[in-house]
């Protein structure tokens, strides 16, 4: 029997899948007030150590600073987060 046929089969993996680098909204305390926050400003913080297809925002935490957020992607509680503590969302 051919070894394709021999191997188990297990699940279904898409050629396609969008992989992000997460990043919650505790880790963006670290910037300060006012300053604008960029793909670059994430590695320099030892935020992302791999960035594959971009870098998305997780409301997880609080934010008590006005922020300038560059990202690929945002959810909803995160946008509502930034925006509730003065910030802005920039989306790349």
């Amino acid at each position: 029997m051919p070894l394709q046929r021999r191997v188990p089969k297990r699940g279904f993996r898409p050629l396609d899948k969008t992989v992000y680098a997460v990043i919650n909204l505790r880790d963006l305390e670290l910037f300060d007030a006012g300053s604008v926050i960029d793909l670059d400003d994430y590695g320099l913080a030892g935020l992302v150590n791999d960035l594959q297809d971009g870098i998305k925002i997780l409301g997880d935490g609080d934010l008590s600073k006005p922020l300038t957020v560059k990202a690929h992607k945002f959810s909803k509680s995160a946008q509502e987060k930034i925006e509730k503590a003065g910030g802005t969302v920039e989306v790349l």
